[in-house]
């Protein structure tokens, strides 16, 4: 196996034990969250939070984009690329703290603004430190410090929320402090305290950065409007309860976005060192082969046990949580297929069609949300956000022809997305014998993405079977 899959596999082992940890957190404290919190209440605490991750690309200018792409460049100055990104976000939290006045007035906001601040601060210093690290290709830390957040998240959720029981408060100090934590600990053991210098940061590495991550800015605003915005027009529409029961149906679907999590952190570093080399379509055909192998198989393995999982981790009161579960997986699904593409767009730092894909996504989201929750509910939203995250692909896959073809095959795609359609439509209206039919659809995934992923994995076995018997 040629060393740019080493190099790929072993990164997203890594990353994996730092994400794995910190994302499979979030189901080992869903029963204490549904336990503690009532469904208004962690409606109110999903609200603030998801209000946070509006402002984040606002707050940061986009930065941590040019963090990871002009610090795995050569070309450029490590130091001049930390200390560019350290006095952007120092700019852009003083512009948000001039907004306290207009801020504060927001009525779902306003009994939390402070805390909403301090999670901005905390967030940004973290993710600040932790691209720096991925960009100094420190891996090995980047994976210890992830299994050090879940640590330290398990201790604060008891602390805040169950010995001194703050409720929604508590919800958001949790992660404010495992943040703060976090941030430390990368600052001192990745060096980046020493990367700050003034002196580094040049006017023209400056505009270099700005020119590519400013346009980003609103590609986050449109994403966040595709992800998050259905949960404020359900709120709305439906009512706060039910917003918490649809908010709920969304951390079964993050464990697909887990392993998509997980891939993108590794495949950022290597898209941007191979996408350079002459002829990347190989490799990148190859691996978006096996990648979307992985994430229908496991988007179809999730559907089947959704029910019982949603049994097991949730208070009574969330158990209907289930029904938005197999439409959300597809949208994940289809939203990991979306950021792959635009790690194209990355390398060739064209931020300008990463923004036009998502805001067709993101008005298309809108429109369908506006039509179909007062005919459907909260199963409306579903619906719309994947069929916006399934339309944002499409125009990146044919966006992104011109720069590196990886050649979609449309028929293997087709028959994946009709399959485990069928699955989900089954699931959610409980047809006769679903447990059979189910079972039966999930398997004929399973079977029919093994192949490419087979074929993408042998070199590595063969390799470790050489070696296996050289030992």
């Amino acid at each position: 196996m040629n060393n740019k899959y080493k190099f790929l596999i072993s990164n997203t082992g890594l990353f994996f034990i730092s994400t794995f940890s910190s994302k499979f957190l979030v189901f080992l404290l869903m029963p204490i969250y549904t336990a503690v919190l009532t469904p208004d209440q962690f409606n109110a605490a999903d609200l603030v939070t998801q209000t946070a991750n509006l402002l984040i690309p606002l707050v940061s200018l986009g930065i941590p984009n040019s963090i990871i792409r002009f610090g795995l460049d050569k070309k450029y100055s490590r130091k001049g690329v930390f200390t560019v990104a350290a006095l952007t976000y120092l700019f852009g939290f003083m512009v948000l703290l001039a907004f306290y006045p207009l801020i504060v007035k927001i009525s779902f906001v306003q009994y939390y603004v402070r805390y909403l601040y301090l999670y901005l601060l905390c967030s940004c210093l973290r993710t600040l430190v932790q691209q720096y690290t991925r960009a100094r290709t420190y891996t090995r830390l980047y994976a210890i410090d992830g299994i050090l957040a879940t640590v330290n998240t398990l201790i604060f959720v008891y602390l805040f929320l169950v010995k001194f029981n703050m409720g929604v408060k508590g919800y958001i100090m949790a992660t404010i402090a495992a943040d703060f934590v976090s941030f430390l600990f990368l600052l001192v053991f990745s060096g980046a305290w020493k990367s700050f210098r003034l002196k580094s940061a040049k006017p023209r590495l400056a505009k270099e950065m700005l020119s590519y991550c400013l346009p980003l800015i609103p590609t986050g605003v449109f994403w966040w409007v595709t992800n998050v915005s259905d949960r404020y027009l359900v709120t709305a529409i439906s009512g706060a309860s039910i917003a918490g029961i649809y908010a709920i149906s969304y951390k079964i679907p993050s464990i697909v976005n887990l392993f998509s999590t997980v891939f993108t952190e590794a495949w950022q570093i290597s898209a941007v060192q191979e996408g350079q080399e002459k002829n990347p379509e190989k490799f990148f055909k190859n691996v978006f082969r096996a990648y979307q192998s992985i994430m229908f198989m496991a988007g179809a393995g999730l559907i089947l046990l959704c029910r019982p999982m949603t049994s097991f981790m949730v208070a009574a009161e969330y158990y209907e949580s289930w029904r938005f579960i197999p439409v959300l997986i597809m949208a994940t699904i289809f939203s990991s297929f979306s950021g792959f593409m635009s790690s194209i767009y990355m390398v060739q730092k064209n931020g300008k069609a990463n923004l036009y894909t998502m805001m067709a996504g993101a008005f298309s989201n809108i429109g369908m949300n506006m039509l179909l929750i007062p005919k459907m509910g909260a199963q409306g939203a579903a619906i719309a956000t994947f069929l916006s995250y399934l339309l944002v692909f499409i125009l990146r896959a044919l966006g992104t022809r011109k720069f590196i073809n990886i050649s979609i095959s449309p028929v293997f795609m087709a028959v994946n997305v009709v399959l485990i359609a069928a699955l989900s439509y089954v699931m959610i209206n409980e047809m006769t014998h679903w447990i059979i039919i189910s079972t039966v659809l999930t398997a004929v995934i399973v079977v029919y993405n093994f192949l490419p992923l087979f074929n993408f994995i042998k070199p590595l076995i063969k390799t470790v079977l050489r070696k296996l018997k050289r030992a």
